[in-house]
């Protein structure tokens, strides 16, 4: 009898800390929807009680109903994926010319010297100053606006690649020497995992840039997406409108930006971060 107590001791209390760690896993998304849900409901009583005509900045319910529109008249989910279809498209490309120069000039200290000076003047250049170029070059259709994305996505991801990889202990790579890596076995083993976790940041820095700058691309003559949807909204004085595409804008960006954690989430569970033990 004495022996059986531990054993039903250590049996019961995983199944105890389960339960918190299960509530916990669903109380950091519904915690975040207490802000925007208290300024939308505060701003509905605003208007309601009549402190406000709700003209200029239309009530949630109002914008609610102009989605509800959008959405039966089937010129929502044309705008959404016309819109998703260009950040898709425009993050891939940006992605991998950023990946590849960026480990390219943190790798390679020759390279560095050639190309990073050239890009960091780049990276100075606003987005619109890339508009009448891209129009001129690839002209108004869908081409010029992927790679208008792409330049917006290229730099955070290019930045983060290779400060990345010019951090990295020097201490990991010499006892990678110790053991004779190879160089291809050197970048698996050492320097992978550890810029990895930057590497996923500089993707979501460079996901929410191309969501930025697809409202620019949106601007080149295009006739369908969210952008088109801004502009239109401006100049027909739907203010409604407006606010219902920066609302989806930012459900959309939120969405792909948490696709990114999940994706990245199993190869970051070796990380002893301080996130991870507080619940930051």
């Amino acid at each position: 009898m004495i022996s059986d107590a531990p054993v039903l001791q250590q049996t019961t209390e995983p199944a105890e800390s389960a339960a918190p760690s299960r509530l916990s896993r669903y109380a950091g998304p519904t915690l975040g929807l207490v802000l925007p849900l208290t300024l939308a409901l505060g701003w509905e009583l605003v208007v309601w009680s009549g402190w406000s005509n709700g003209r200029l900045v239309p009530p949630p319910s109002r914008v609610f109903a102009t989605v509800v529109d959008l959405a039966r008249s089937g010129e929502l989910f044309r705008h959404i994926a016309a819109t998703l279809w260009r950040v898709g498209l425009g993050f891939a490309f940006g992605v991998v010319a950023g990946t590849l120069l960026g480990a390219i000039s943190g790798y390679w200290s020759l390279a560095r010297r050639l190309l990073d000076p050239t890009v960091q003047a780049l990276r100075a250049i606003p987005s619109l100053a890339w508009v009448p170029l891209f129009i001129l070059w690839l002209g108004i259709f869908e081409t010029s606006k992927i790679a208008l994305i792409a330049v917006g996505v290229f730099f955070p991801v290019y930045l983060g690649v290779m400060g990345a990889i010019l951090i990295v202990d020097r201490k990991i790579v010499e006892v990678g020497r110790t053991f004779r890596l190879s160089g291809p076995a050197m970048i698996r083993r050492i320097l992978l995992p550890a810029v990895l976790p930057a590497y996923v940041v500089s993707l979501r820095v460079g996901l929410g840039l191309g969501w930025m700058f697809v409202v620019a691309a949106e601007l080149i003559g295009a006739s369908e997406g969210l952008g088109y949807l801004l502009l239109d909204g401006q100049q027909l004085g739907k203010p409604a409108q407006i606010l219902a595409a920066i609302v989806i804008f930012a459900i959309l960006g939120k969405l792909t930006d948490w696709l990114i954690e999940i994706a990245a989430a199993p190869f970051l569970r070796w990380q002893d971060a301080f996130g991870r033990t507080t619940g930051a």
